[in-house]
């Protein structure tokens, strides 16, 4: 049988093996063609409660399970990736509107971090303290218990696993919520990857479902800490119910990413770099490049290299022709993009190529002249539209890039000297130099300050250990202590 045989999935949700929803049903939909890919089961906040429940019971016994068990779990989870490449990646190609290399990405990367994540069970989990008292002092780490995923469309595999992975490693029991637009490529995928595996029934839950499954997946009793990866405005939310239910919330969240372009520069590579920038997946990322802060002795070169590119690179269906863009996710999103292109040429940007869309397919955009107030230069607009501005001194380059309420990812082209000289000055989670602003790889700790999140998680050991764990103090003395009462 085939990882995801309809037959397995279809109308189900998964709380301990593969159920009906108490939530109904919901249509999967091609964002190309907009036809029905298949139907999934969507979950009931009495079902969200349950999986919490079941998982709380199972984690007691996963948290117990040896550590070489642990592991070897995960390594057959990334090897299972690799074996199940190309059932995954046609799923994230139709559900998503992912080009296939970045389909292919994704795999790899999810490999990568259940690999990576085979490493945590044997890894140190504590260190001798000083005391001054005749006793033994130790710091230990312990698994949190119960941890809550909620996930993205865009880069559905790799948003979701860099979580899933290590919380799962390292003991704990994982209640899974993907965005259902992606809930059989990310959703159902993982969930099969890991059965195949042979994680313990209960251990890890997919509930499909909207706003009201996702708080109740984030304030249920049982839930020690909630990783969530999404918008600036939903994750506001997410934080708020957060602190009021006393959880450890993770919040990787929007940006408006800054790509500086130094004088001197390789103006065709810049521009190359550029582009990748702010149209690799359609500008559907967290890290696409929404800001081009350009020196204005290159800044017409790089306009026109930049509107070269636009002009030449092929949107359409990535399941059925070879393309460069594929589609925006919905028809909602394709129109928040053109209101922002449509705003910002009435505040009296230069339209200089793309700008208008043919269903969910949005031409690659370059918008130049542009000033800070405008729409597309302050606003996160999660479509393939690359903002450009010009820039005189690197004070005034420095000023933008900080200009925003968004920390999460820069990029700096050009002489390296000149770059070290700025790049302690900008206020980032992320600094390429010579790079562009997209970035991620499963050994780096990743994430943004500001209206990014509440800082850099979600990979490598170190990062993942204070994410997904508590420190305990404990202490161990050869007799009772005595007291003075």
């Amino acid at each position: 049988m085939a990882l995801l045989d309809p037959k397995i999935w279809t109308d189900k949700i998964y709380i301990n093996g593969w159920v009906a929803g108490g939530g109904g049903t919901r249509d999967v939909v091609s964002p190309s063609t907009g036809e029905k890919l298949g139907s999934i089961g969507m979950a009931s906040v009495a079902d969200a409660n349950k999986a919490v429940a079941e998982a709380a019971k199972a984690q007691v016994g996963w948290a117990a399970t040896p550590p070489e068990q642990r592991a070897a779990i995960m390594r057959k989870a990334g090897e299972l990736f690799g074996t199940h490449a190309a059932e995954i990646s046609e799923w994230l190609v139709k559900e998503a509107g992912s080009i296939p290399p970045k389909a292919g990405l994704e795999i790899h990367v999810a490999e990568g971090e259940c690999f990576e994540a085979s490493a945590l069970p044997s890894h140190p989990m504590g260190s001798v303290l000083p005391s001054n008292d005749p006793h033994w002092s130790f710091m230990r780490r312990r698994p949190a218990g119960v941890v809550t995923v909620i996930a993205p469309f865009n880069f559905p595999l790799i948003l979701s696993i860099r979580s899933i992975a290590p919380a799962i490693a390292l003991g704990n029991a994982v209640i899974f919520k993907p965005d259902p637009r992606t809930a059989v490529g990310a959703g159902a995928a993982i969930i099969r990857i890991f059965e195949e595996a042979g994680l313990p029934p209960g251990v890890f839950q997919l509930v499909n479902g909207g706003a009201d499954v996702g708080e109740a997946v984030v304030v249920a009793p049982e839930v020690r800490i909630v990783s969530f990866t999404g918008s600036t405005l939903a994750g506001r939310k997410v934080g708020e119910l957060g602190g009021k239910h006393l959880k450890r919330t993770h919040l990787e969240l929007g940006g408006n990413n800054a790509l500086i372009v130094l004088p001197g520069v390789d103006v065709a590579k810049a521009a190359s770099a550029g582009a990748f920038g702010s149209w690799m997946h359609q500008g559907q990322i967290c890290m696409t490049t929404g800001r081009h802060i350009v020196h204005e002795s290159v800044y017409d070169d790089y306009v026109a290299a930049l509107v070269e590119k636009a002009n030449h690179l092929p949107v359409g269906n990535p399941a059925t022709d070879q393309v460069a863009l594929g589609p925006i996710i919905d028809a909602n999103q394709t129109a928040k993009v053109q209101a922002i292109v449509d705003e910002t040429v009435k505040q009296g940007g230069s339209l200089k190529a793309g700008g208008t869309h043919e269903g969910n397919f949005f031409k690659p955009t370059v918008l130049a002249d542009l000033k800070p107030s405008m729409s597309a230069w302050k606003d996160e607009i999660f479509g393939p539209v690359a903002p450009i501005m010009k820039f005189s001194t690197m004070e005034e380059a420095v000023a933008l890039a900080n200009d925003s309420e968004y920390g999460l990812s820069i990029g700096i082209l050009g002489d390296v000297g000149e770059a070290m000289k700025i790049a302690d000055q900008l206020n980032t989670g992320i600094l390429h130099i010579n790079e562009q602003t997209v970035g991620d790889e499963a050994s780096i700790p990743f994430g943004g300050v500001g209206a990014s999140g509440t800082g850099s998680r979600f990979g490598g050991a170190e990062a993942n250990i204070e994410a997904f764990t508590e420190q305990q103090w404990l202490t161990v003395r050869p007799d009772i202590a005595p007291y003075p009462f």
